[in-house]
């Protein structure tokens, strides 16, 4: 964890304007990454985070983007620092890099995140000489974008797995843009081993455009207000949050309080897989305690440690209440313990790709579980506790030169029942914070149509306040196309509370001609034209005795 020295007195509306101007920067990043990117899974889902880092590579704002990305993208830029060496060498990095890396045990989470991080150098004094301009590293700016295929064994890069390497290419932190060059031979490469060139070519370039546009930004406020007052705001947000989650904790009761859960198999054997924490309470201090968990998967369920560091940050994120910016100071006083080996701290070459989506779903239901004891009123009952993760992939023969086509989505469901109300219905909750590809967007871009799109009513729990029903989506396929499902809650439901009743389990169906045909909820098929795929996907837990 960070241990922030005590920031620079400060007046306490600047900083509030500060917190703004950090966040409007991320905020600006990820509006020109949208309206630049090719894929509907960027532009329409808009599956993607942007974030300001301080020059030790210490998260100052993130965008309110996808909460899975709040406690891994610092990872990422630590990943850059550490292999370009900019601590005492000054050529490691220079204005004008660009590194790219989606190496889930080097920083990343899974290997369709593309996590771009820009270094921001600034003028070292007002009137530089040309060789000074540009020299002095004084913080970064990143942006991750879920690309819609990066290779592997099936299209959309999102397998059921045993080993890393089937899930796609692996890229450690390197420079694909070099002192404003591209590094066409590193760019080359990465396009020759996906299956949809073009696209990955204009999301990458969105993504650098993206950078440029928070590095333009960062530079102008350090024009206006000086690189001493920036740093100064800088390092009081950081004090700011941490004193925030400091104040929570220190008003919650001490104490350990344990919880467990269950991912309904790892999509290889069909045993459940048991994830289980300890929260511990002292104080303003928190230890969180994965010890018990169950170890590594032969799937493709398994989590990284930035992947659970994420959930944790985004379960005492949302447990503040308040307008607390989104940076790595709300991780100082929590201590986090992941043994390495376990699902939730997997080793390479552990498959990893459904560990980012369905895992940290998983992780997030544990760690509500667990506080529910200590804040009753502030925990809502599970919500689907799934991303429902589909991907459709094949040739689309629509056009003259028939090419290849990976569309890939999650589906959102029940939320669940909260202490005084009943939970949102259709909705993406926790660690995802995307939207539906529209159907007109996902007809017009892909061999695919849209035959049904409702709420699945009564999939919620009952309760006092009922769960948030789910979703029914069924796609048909117009040629021969291979699907991929990576969903969870479709064994064990989202669990009610205090009397409240779980919400209905998911359900994945083939349906061909007048059969219906139950599908798992991991694992690959293969589709003919006219086949339909009907995701109907879990209801929220209920809270409260009717």
């Amino acid at each position: 964890m960070f241990n922030f020295p005590p920031p620079a007195p400060y007046d306490p509306i600047r900083l509030e304007v500060f917190k703004h101007r950090f966040a409007a920067i991320a905020e600006e990043m990820g509006a020109v990454l949208r309206k630049a990117s090719y894929s509907p899974n960027i532009k329409e889902r808009r599956d993607y985070s942007c974030a300001l880092f301080d020059a030790q590579g210490r998260m100052i704002a993130q965008a309110a983007h996808i909460p899975v990305h709040l406690g891994s993208m610092p990872l990422s830029v630590g990943a850059a620092i550490e292999t370009f060496r900019v601590f005492g060498d000054p050529k490691g990095l220079q204005a004008g890099d660009v590194i790219a890396l989606n190496d889930p045990f080097r920083g990343g989470t899974h290997l369709p995140d593309i996590t771009l991080v820009t270094p921001v150098f600034i003028p070292p004094h007002p009137n530089p000489s040309p060789k000074e301009r540009g020299t002095q590293l004084f913080g970064f700016v990143a942006s991750r974008a879920h690309h819609a295929d990066v290779g592997g064994i099936t299209p959309g890069s999102m397998p059921v797995a045993r080993e890393i390497y089937q899930e796609g290419l692996i890229i450690p932190p390197i420079k694909l843009v070099s002192a404003g060059e591209t590094n066409q031979a590193a760019m080359d490469l990465l396009l020759a081993n996906v299956r949809t060139p073009e696209e990955r070519l204009g999301d990458l370039k969105a993504q650098i455009g993206a950078n440029q546009r928070g590095m333009l930004r960062l530079r102008e406020m350090v024009s206006e207000h000086g690189q001493a007052e920036v740093n100064r705001y800088m390092a009081a947000m950081l004090e700011y949050t941490e004193r925030m989650t400091r104040r929570l904790l220190k008003n919650l009761p001490d104490g350990e309080y344990t919880f467990s859960d269950y991912l309904d198999d790892d999509g290889i054997h069909d045993q459940p897989v048991l994830i289980k924490v300890k929260v511990k309470i002292e104080g303003d201090r928190a230890v969180v305690d994965f010890t018990g968990s169950a170890p590594q998967q032969k799937g493709s369920v398994n989590a990284v440690y930035a992947i659970t560091l994420s959930a944790v940050y985004y379960v005492f994120r949302c447990l503040i209440g308040l307008d607390a910016p989104n940076n790595a100071g709300c991780l100082t006083p929590i201590e986090v313990i992941a043994p390495e080996g376990t699902v939730v701290n997997a080793r390479h070459p552990a498959a990893v790709a459904g560990g980012n989506v369905e895992t940290s779903q998983r992780i997030v239901d544990v760690l509500l579980g667990a506080l529910a004891a200590v804040a009753p009123e502030r925990v809502p009952a599970a919500s689907q506790g799934t991303m429902n993760n589909i991907t459709i992939g094949g040739i689309d023969q629509r056009e003259e030169k028939p090419r290849p086509f990976a569309y890939y989505e999650t589906i959102g469901g029940g939320m669940g029942a909260l202490p005084n109300s009943d939970g949102s219905s259709a909705i993406h909750s926790h660690m995802t914070n995307t939207l539906n590809t529209p159907a007109e967007a996902l007809e017009y871009a892909y061999p695919l149509r849209v035959l049904r799109y409702e709420i699945r009513r009564g999939s919620g729990g009952e309760g006092k306040y009922r769960g948030g029903d789910g979703i029914r989506r069924d796609v048909q396929v117009l040629g021969e196309a291979q699907v991929t499902l990576l969903t969870e809650r479709r064994v064990k439901p989202p669990y009610g509370l205090n009397g409240g009743q779980p919400g209905n389990t998911g359900e994945n169906i083939l349906i061909r001609g007048e059969e219906e045909i139950p599908l798992p909820g991991k694992g690959a098929i293969e589709l003919q034209a006219g086949d339909i795929l009907s995701i109907r996907t879990p209801g929220g837990g209920g809270y409260g005795a009717k």
